[in-house]
Parts: C-alpha cells; structure tokens; sequence
C-alpha cells in the first residue's frame, strides 16, 4: 500500500518520501511502482515521459527522521498492528514540525487511539486508500475523535487532488469499508468450511449472480488472509458481537503460513495458476 500511495502523489506532483525498514525493502516498492507506471502507459493513462518525471519526484529513506522532518503530511502505511502503529505515531509526533498532519491508512484500528499517543490528537486522521492505489477511487477518511474540522477539510481536500473520491466517516472499529467486507468474507470462508460448496463455487456464484468483479476467496487472498484475521479481530474485540468472529479455517490457515497471494498459497495455489485460471489450493480441490 506504501508504494501505492507514494505513486499516486507522485504523479500528481507532490514530493513525496518513502521511508521503510530496509534498503531491500525500498527497492522492492520503488520497483512495483515502475511496474505500475508501466500499466499506466500502456493503458495511456500517462505519458512515457511522464514515467522519469514522476520516479524523480519520490526519495527513499531507511532513517525516519530524514524522511519525515520537513513534512507536511505523513501517511503511516505498516503493518495491521496496533503496537507497531502506536509507537510508530509517537515517533512520528516527536520528528515532524508541529503544523504536520499524521495520518493512517489503517483499514481498522481506531483513529482515536492512535491519536491519543500523541500531542497533536487534533491534526491526527484515517486516510484509508483501497489497493490497488493507483487504480481504485475511494479514500475513507476517518475523523478521531479529536480530529480537527481543518485537518479533515485539508485530506479531504487532498485526496480530490488526487482525483480520489473521499468519504467522511467516523471511527467505530472496521469503518465503513471492511465492516461491511469482512463479514461477507468471513460468511464465505464459514460456508466452505461448513462444506455447503467448494472454493470455485463461492466464488462463482458471488461473481455471476452478485456482479462482483472477484469472488470473496480470492479477495480475501489478495487482501492477504492475516490482514483479513487482523480486522476481523478488532471488530470483534471492539464490537462485543460474536457474528464478528473470525472463521477457525481462517485461523488456521494464517497461523499455518498460507496467507494468500503474498505467500503463494490461501484458497487458491498461485505458484501453479496462470493469469488465466485460478486453481484453488490442495486442500480444497
């Protein structure tokens, strides 16, 4: 999602730096982008030549503090880990001028409490981008509950700058998006592991006769099933709702490493598939 949100400013002008844990790992999204602003071009999106214009525009950095002492705007874009989050906010709280907005692009955890760690509650705020970034319209923003109006009018602001389309929600645990996704997949995973249809025929039927673009299973493969599980998670935790917990095929699954298309194997296999047919896992054949 890093990538994808360092791409989108990018192209549209705005200088953007990337910060990650490793040299490796910088390398790696400096290369996705390469690969997406290939798509751009030749879908004619973007020009050719636009493709050098807008790599010039993102630096990399491993060292956080140079990444971000000048910022107007962070978007915090780890891991689906509250610790990890929260740490990294009061870092992020101390490093940055005090006019800088933070904002997460947690798909769950509360923007409050994230907010809460640090000692501009005001100025702290969800910016939730849908993957793939450079594709897909809609930003959640979040409001905290502290979340200034001039904070939320500034991202929302940005993200049609972006020529995204920005919702205003509020922060209740999954928010608009994955409150409602989650439990559908979830609902899914229950009916393959309950045994009323194969992987394939989920998919299908949710395909043809819902009229989604892709199945809930191979969403929730290309989701990644731990990030699935993380949501799920702190919906339950926060909702007190037991039709919020997660499927026991879903746990296992993660706990045992198939996480989806980031591991090369969830419910479907995808070291064996094609581009043009999905063969679902083992397991489920």
């Amino acid at each position: 999602m890093g990538n994808g949100i360092a791409h989108v400013f990018a192209q549209f002008g705005y200088e953007v730096s990337l910060c990650d844990v490793s040299a490796g790992a910088l390398e790696a999204g400096l290369k996705n982008i390469q690969q997406n602003l290939d798509r751009q071009i030749k879908k004619e999106i973007i020009k050719p030549e636009q493709k050098s214009q807008i790599l010039s525009k993102i630096l990399t950095f491993t060292v956080l503090n140079d990444a971000v002492k000048n910022a107007d705007l962070v978007i915090e874009a780890a891991t689906e880990n509250q610790d990890i989050k929260l740490n990294l906010f009061r870092e992020l709280d101390a490093l940055t001028p005090p006019s800088c907005i933070l904002a997460s692009n947690t798909s769950s955890i509360s923007i409050t409490k994230i907010a809460a760690s640090t000692k501009r509650p005001d100025k702290v705020i969800g910016m939730h981008f849908m993957n793939p970034v450079p594709v897909m319209k809609l930003v959640e923003v979040i409001n905290g509950y502290a979340t200034s109006k001039e904070t939320t009018a500034t991202i929302m602001e940005t993200a049609r700058k972006l020529e995204k389309i920005p919702v205003e929600v509020n922060d209740y645990p999954g928010f608009v998006a994955n409150r409602i996704l989650m439990p559908m997949i979830n609902e899914s995973i229950y009916t393959l592991f309950e045994g009323v249809a194969g992987v394939t025929e989920i998919d299908t039927v949710m395909k043809l006769g819902m009229a989604h673009p892709m199945g809930p299973l191979q969403l929730a493969d290309f989701i990644g099933l731990d990030v699935c599980l993380a949501i799920l998670r702190v919906m339950h935790e926060g909702l007190g709702n037991p039709k919020y917990a997660p499927c026991p095929l879903l746990v296992n699954m993660v706990e045992a490493g198939h996480k989806g298309v980031k591991t090369g194997i969830g419910f479907y296999n995808y070291t064996k598939s094609g581009k043009d047919k999905l063969i679902p896992a083992d397991r489920f054949l």
